[in-house]
């Protein structure tokens, strides 16, 4: 009979082990990146299902051209890939204010923006509780983005994230 037990929990935990691989409850770090200056966010995600998170991401920009910070948020559906690693989309927007120096060519002082934007993106889940990512995240200007990126941004970030 204890053989029986032990088969049987072995055989539970092989199972176990080859299903989908779940994303952590919460993860908390950085995303680095952008387009055409430096950024760094700090982002949080919170998992709802086994398959799809929350992320929200406050940052800010800094380039020649302007200052900036935006706070955004995204529904995310996580796939695994193999082993440990996993690609995930999603979609959301969030809002921002954007400064430009001032200047004799520049009558524009910024302002407050809101954008809609997508995310594709891939991770790799260390045995440590340890995430690191790399995604795309195009957002399209809805108000106030016209002197700031044309109404179009290509976002590309690498995360570090803590899972807890």
């Amino acid at each position: 009979m204890k053989i029986l037990k032990g088969i049987s929990v072995l055989l539970f935990m092989a199972t176990c082990s080859i299903s989908a691989q779940e994303i952590a409850d919460h993860a908390l770090g950085l995303r680095l990146g952008d387009s055409d200056g430096f950024g760094a966010e700090i982002s949080y995600q919170k998992s709802l299902t086994q398959n799809n998170r929350l992320e929200f991401d406050l940052g800010w920009r800094d380039s020649r051209n302007f200052d900036a910070f935006k706070i955004a948020g995204l529904y995310q559906w996580v796939r695994p890939i193999e082993g440990d690693f996993n690609w995930y989309y999603g979609v959301g927007g969030g809002l921002g204010s954007v400064d430009f120096p001032s200047g004799p060519n520049n009558n524009d002082n910024g302002g407050l923006f809101v954008f809609a934007a997508g995310d594709i993106g891939i991770e790799y889940n260390f045995d440590i509780p340890l995430i690191l990512s790399l995604d795309f995240r195009p957002e399209l200007g809805v108000v106030g983005y016209d002197g700031f990126s044309d109404n179009f941004d290509f976002d590309i970030g690498l995360g570090i994230r803590y899972q807890f």
